[in-house]
Parts: C-alpha cells; structure tokens; sequence
C-alpha cells in the first residue's frame, strides 16, 4: 500500500507561485505514474498533471505553459510548481500515485489528504 503525503498550499494573490509537495511512502515500487488532482466548490475532481516512472508529463489545457510537476526520485517525491496563478485555480489539490493515473483517478493507486490553494485577485 501507498502513502501520500501532500504540503505547501495557502494563499497567495494572482499572478503569484506555490509550489505542492508530495511525499510517497509504503510500497512505492508500485508506483508507475503520479498526479496532481483539483477540486474547487460545486466541481467535479479534475486532472491537473501526470508524470510517469519514464519522466513523461500531461497537463491540462488549463495550466500548460503555467504548472510544471517536477519530480525528486531520491526522495520519492513530486511536486507541482504553480506559477502565474489566477483565481480560477483555487482548489483543493490531491497527489495522486498508482499503475497508472486516469483522467478519474489512479489504477490501483492511492490518494492523498488534500491542500487548499487559495488564489485571490
């Protein structure tokens, strides 16, 4: 089984960064691909980045050329830059880990606790 620890979410004004951390634990040599998920209120869950064990990304539309989902392999971590933020990106961001990370969730996979970014304009 996987653990997922997630970190840096907050507050910060339009046009400013964050950056999330994601802190893998347990049975990590299942992981193949993770993720970043977000959910702002009254909206469904929604994919923000993949990154997969071979460094391969996907991002939504909404964030390429914004958000980049570097990954720290030695500290089996993986973060989500998040620059140029605009309110719309206010959500409640999930890491995610698993075999594979569809556009619904991971395939045997894990979830973590959730961080709040909060971006005022």
């Amino acid at each position: 089984q996987v653990q997922l620890v997630e970190s840096g979410g907050g507050l910060v004004q339009a046009g400013g960064s964050l950056r999330l951390s994601c802190a893998a634990s347990g049975n990590i040599f299942s992981i193949n691909a993770m993720g970043w998920f977000r959910q702002a209120p009254g909206k469904q869950r929604e994919l923000v980045a993949t990154i997969t064990k071979g460094d391969t990304t996907n991002y939504a539309d909404s964030v390429k050329g914004r958000f980049t989902i570097p990954r720290d392999n030695a500290k089996n971590t993986v973060y989500l830059q998040m620059n140029s933020l605009k309110p719309e990106d206010t959500a409640v961001y999930y890491c995610t880990a698993g075999a594979q990370i569809l556009t619904w969730g991971p395939v045997r996979g894990a979830w973590g606790q959730g961080t709040q970014v909060t971006v005022s304009s």
